[in-house]
C-alpha cells in the first residue's frame, strides 16, 4: 500500500504505480505467448532477406539471427527482474539510476525507437489490408488513395487497442499465439510441396571469398540482430511486473525469443525459396506473395494471419513502452492511453515508408543505429541494479521528490555523463573511418562503456549514501 503523500506526488499515476498482487497474473505461457506474438510478423520473415541480399547463404543467416537473439535474452532477463520484483515499469526503474526526472532522457531515447516501430508495423499492416481489400474489390487496387486509406484503417485498429488498455493486450497475445505459430507450419508446408523440396534459395552459396570477407558483414549483421530487440530489453520491466514470480518470466522468454525469431526467419527463407520456384522470382514480401494466389479465399485468409501478426507485435512492443515513456515525462497529465496516442501520431510523423526502402537502410541504418542509443542505456541500469544496489531498490522514493533518487534537482550527472559517453563511443564510427568497428559494435560498444563508466563514477558515492 503507497502511502497518500506518493498518491499526490507529481511523479505518480496509476499506470506508473507499482502493480499489485492481484494484478500478477501472468504465467511462463504468458510470456512465451507474448514473444510468439511479438516475434511472429513480417519484419522477423523478412530479416533473413537483408542477409541473403548481403551475401549469406541461408544457414548463415539463420545463424546470425539466433545468436543475436540468443545475446539480447541476456540483458532482457536480467532487465526484467526489477520488474518482477517491484511491480514497476522501465521508467521507473530509471529513476534509481538517472533521477527522478533525469529517467525522462532514457525513457525518452526508448520512446522515439518505439514510435519508429510502431509507424513501421503500422505501415507493414496497411498494406496487407489493401492487398485484401484489392482482391474483395478490384477497384480499390487500382486508386492511388488505397495504400493510404489502408495505413489510415490499421492506424485506427491500433488505437483502439491501445483505448482498451494492458489486460487487451494480454488477451490479445495469448490466443493469437498458437494461431500464429500454426499458419507459419502451414506456410512451410506449403513450400516445401510446392517447391519440392527447399528450392533454390537454400541451395545457394555464400557469395564471401574469405573468412575476412565474411566478418566483415557477419559483425555489423549480428548487432542489427541483437538491436532488433534492443528496444525490449529497456522497458521489458513494463510486462514483467504483471509476472507471477520471477520464474515466470525467465522460462516464458527464454522459451519464447530465440526459438520463434529463428523458426519465422528460416519459414521466410523456405517460402522465398519456394515462391522462386512458382513464381520465377524470389519474392521476400510476405504480402506481395499471398496477393500472388489464385484462389482468393487463400488470400483473404493469409492477409488476415498477417494482419493479426502485425497487430500483436505493434500494440506489444510498439506501444506499451512509449505510452509508459511519455506518461512519465507528465505523470498527473499524462496517461498510458494519452501516450499511446502520442506514440500514434509520431509514428506516422516518422515517415516509416522510408525505414522500409532498401535492406542497407533498414539493418545497418535503423536496426544499428539506434542499438547504438539503447546498449549505453541498458548499459547504466544493469549496473547500476546488480552490481551497485544488489538488487534492492527503494520502491517508495521512485515517486517522490527530495528522496534518495533526487540526485540534483532530479538528475545524476553521473548516469547523463555515461550514457551520452557510451553513445559518442558507438556513433564515433560514422564519422571516422578508422573507427568505424566501433558503430558495427555499436549496441556492444555502447553497453559495455556506460556500463563500466557508470559503475566507476558511482561507486564512491555509493560508499559515501
Amino acid at each position: 500500500m503507497l502511502s497518500r503523500e506518493i498518491e499526490r506526488s507529481s511523479l505518480f499515476n496509476k499506470d506508473l504505480a507499482p502493480t499489485s498482487a492481484e494484478q500478477r497474473t501472468w504465467s511462463a505461457y504468458h510470456f512465451m505467448a507474448l514473444w510468439v506474438g511479438m516475434s511472429v510478423c513480417i519484419p522477423t520473415y523478412m530479416l533473413a532477406s537483408g542477409l541473403v541480399a548481403g551475401g549469406m547463404n541461408w544457414w548463415q543467416a539463420i545463424l546470425t539471427i539466433f545468436l543475436g537473439n540468443v545475446i539480447v535474452l541476456i540483458p532482457m532477463v536480467l532487465n526484467a527482474h526489477a520488474g518482477a520484483k517491484y511491480g514497476i515499469p522501465f521508467p521507473v526503474l530509471a529513476r534509481a539510476s538517472f533521477g527522478t526526472l533525469g529517467s525522462n532522457i532514457p525513457a525518452l531515447l526508448r520512446a522515439l525507437v518505439a514510435c519508429g516501430w510502431f509507424g513501421i508495423q503500422t505501415w507493414i499492416g496497411g498494406q496487407a489490408i489493401h492487398a485484401m481489400l484489392s482482391v474483395l474489390w478490384p477497384a480499390w487496387g487500382a486508386s492511388r488513395f488505397g495504400p493510404w486509406t489502408s495505413f489510415a484503417i490499421f492506424w485506427l485498429i491500433n488505437i483502439a487497442v491501445i483505448i482498451r488498455g494492458i489486460e487487451s493486450i494480454k488477451f490479445l497475445e495469448a490466443w493469437s499465439a498458437p494461431f500464429m505459430i500454426l499458419v507459419g507450419l502451414v506456410l512451410l508446408a506449403w513450400a516445401v510441396r510446392a517447391a519440392q523440396g527447399f528450392g533454390p534459395i537454400m541451395r545457394q552459396p555464400s557469395k564471401f571469398q574469405s573468412s575476412a570477407e565474411f566478418f566483415k558483414f557477419f559483425v555489423p549483421a549480428l548487432t542489427g540482430m541483437v538491436g532488433f530487440w534492443a528496444t525490449l530489453a529497456l522497458n521489458i520491466p513494463d510486462f514483467t511486473r504483471y509476472a507471477r514470480n520471477q520464474k515466470a518470466q525467465i522460462l516464458g522468454q527464454t522459451l519464447g525469443l530465440p526459438i520463434t525469431m529463428t523458426l519465422y526467419s528460416f519459414i521466410g527463407i523456405v517460402v522465398t525459396s519456394a515462391s522462386a520456384v512458382v513464381f520465377g522470382e524470389p519474392i521476400w514480401d510476405p504480402v506481395v506473395l499471398l496477393a500472388k494466389f489464385k484462389n482468393p479465399w487463400v488470400t483473404l485468409i493469409s492477409m488476415l494471419a498477417l494482419l493479426i501478426a502485425t497487430l500483436t507485435t505493434n500494440v506489444a512492443a510498439n506501444v506499451v513502452s512509449p505510452a509508459n515513456d511519455f506518461s512519465n515525462l507528465w505523470p498527473t497529465r499524462i496517461s498510458f492511453k494519452v501516450g499511446g496516442l502520442l506514440t500514434g501520431v509520431i509514428g506516422i510523423a516518422i515517415m516509416p515508408w522510408k525505414l522500409l526502402s532498401d535492406y542497407g537502410a533498414y539493418i545497418f541504418g535503423w536496426l544499428v543505429g539506434y542499438s547504438g542509443f539503447l546498449g549505453p542505456v541498458a548499459g547504466v541500469l544493469l549496473s547500476d541494479y546488480f552490481l551497485l544496489r544488489k538488487r534492492t531498490i527503494a520502491v517508495e522514493d521512485l515517486y517522490l521528490r527530495g528522496g534518495i533518487y533526487e540526485y540534483s534537482k532530479g538528475y545524476n550527472g553521473r548516469a547523463i555523463w555515461a550514457l551520452f559517453l557510451g553513445i559518442g563511443v558507438a556513433l564515433v564510427g560514422l564519422l571516422i573511418p578508422a573507427l568505424r568497428w566501433l558503430y558495427d559494435y555499436a549496441w556492444f560498444a555502447g553497453f559495455f562503456t556506460s556500463g563500466a563508466l557508470y559503475y566507476l563514477l558511482m561507486s564512491d558515492r555509493m560508499k559515501t549514501g
